[in-house]
């Protein structure tokens, strides 16, 4: 088994410590797991990627060839990163950010990501951890419980309940949701 998961959006948004959360959480479950990021030359503003492979096996190669499961938090990094998507992949994307155009084929989880993270911890600085509920919740690689004992182990200390708030509301968004395929 081997599963690809690619999440982007701006910088200061965080998808490089959800990534990190998950593939600290694939290690909990007993899976072998690689970390990549990558981000323009601004620090905050600019596109942001972070990329995790996991996998039963020895991982051979580190970096994600064909994901099966992309995050798009914003509409660039949508043009950069979510319109390569294999067909029956995953393509988690923010609608209030996110207007497409989808990539034929792939099963798209739209939901008011950054909104709900607000709505619920009061801070932005969670949209991190509902988008990565939303992706662990919908793909279904990693328990919930070593996700958030990897989030525990992460996120700034005092945070931690309010990032679990966040990471659970996005779990159970994905649990609820219903799936559009294109």
């Amino acid at each position: 088994m081997r599963f690809e998961f690619r999440l982007s959006g701006q910088g200061g948004q965080g998808v490089i410590l959800a990534a990190i959360v998950l593939a600290e959480a694939a290690i909990i479950d007993g899976l072998n797991a690689t970390q990549t990021q990558s981000y323009g030359p601004e620090s905050r503003g600019g596109a942001s990627k972070a990329e995790v492979v996991l996998s039963d096996e020895e991982i051979d190669y580190p970096k994600v060839m064909n994901p099966d499961a992309v995050l798009v938090l914003t509409q660039e990094a949508h043009d950069r990163y979510g319109r390569r998507v294999q067909p029956g992949a995953l393509l988690v994307a923010d609608e209030d950010h996110v207007e497409g155009p989808w990539p034929e084929g792939v099963k798209i989880l739209r939901a008011p990501i950054a909104r709900m993270a607000v709505e619920s911890t009061g801070r932005a600085l969670t949209t991190n951890m509902v988008a990565l509920g939303l992706l662990a919740g919908a793909a279904h690689v990693v328990s919930q419980a070593a996700v958030e004992q990897a989030l525990r182990a992460r996120v700034p200390r005092g945070t931690e309940e309010m990032n679990l708030k966040a990471l659970r509301l996005g779990i159970d968004t994905a649990r609820l949701s219903t799936y559009k395929v294109v």
